[in-house]
């Protein structure tokens, strides 16, 4: 299970955002352990020192936790925070660029919420 690393973002980053999206896909249930620094270190083939850094960062924003001597778990609201934490960013940044475009291309706001609606049965 290799991972194609993006050069732009920090290989940790990387990683957490693979276990935030095992999360949202209940890959890696809540309350449920996840795969140890060492096995997931193997797993992608990076430093365990590296594997160490996303975990810490994980449990920084309680999306993780650990069990002294049993091992790292999903934490019980992992999924809702990963959601959050998602919405925000997207709200923030992606959305912002895609405004700046629908402006620019005067997309207007029917148009575009009815093309929305055929991308995936919104309502």
């Amino acid at each position: 299970m290799m991972m194609n690393f993006d050069e732009h973002k920090p290989i940790y980053l990387q990683i957490s955002d693979s276990i935030c999206e095992k999360i949202l896909n209940d890959e890696y249930a809540e309350d449920e352990r996840i795969p140890s620094i060492r096995e997931m270190g193997a797993q992608l083939g990076v430093n365990p020192n590296t594997v160490m850094r996303s975990y810490d960062y994980l449990k920084s924003l309680d999306i993780i936790y650990d069990r002294r001597g049993v091992g790292f778990f999903a934490s019980p609201d992992a999924k809702k925070r990963v959601k959050g934490m998602y919405k925000k960013e997207f709200m923030e940044t992606e959305l912002l660029a895609i405004a700046k475009k629908i402006a620019l291309l005067e997309i207007g706001l029917d148009e575009f919420i009815e093309k929305l609606k055929t991308v995936k049965n919104i309502e």
